[in-house]
């Protein structure tokens, strides 16, 4: 799951919405910039938290390609089934 563009999506929403609640309310300049910048971030702090949640809560399966194309097992998914494959073949 690509997590990386998750704290900036929810920081720009946050904002967008700030930004029409400050134009809808007649918000002076400057305290409309400084609820815009206390918004953003804050949002991109929750972000941040919430991309941290949803990579500890779902793992990607990693698998490492070759050099002739073919798809390598990490030692993750096969539970350290090649390692004791290769002390086999080496006996």
């Amino acid at each position: 799951m690509k997590t990386k563009p998750i704290p900036a999506l929810i920081m720009l929403t946050a904002g967008f919405v700030a930004c029409i609640a400050g134009i809808a309310g007649h918000m002076e300049t400057v305290k409309f910039t400084q609820m815009l910048l206390i918004v953003l971030v804050t949002f991109y702090i929750l972000g941040c938290i919430v991309k941290i949640i949803l990579d500890k809560n779902f793992p990607e399966m990693k698998k490492e390609e070759t050099t002739d194309g073919e798809e390598a097992v990490t030692e993750e998914e096969d539970g350290g089934e090649t390692e004791k494959q290769e002390v086999d073949e080496q006996e």
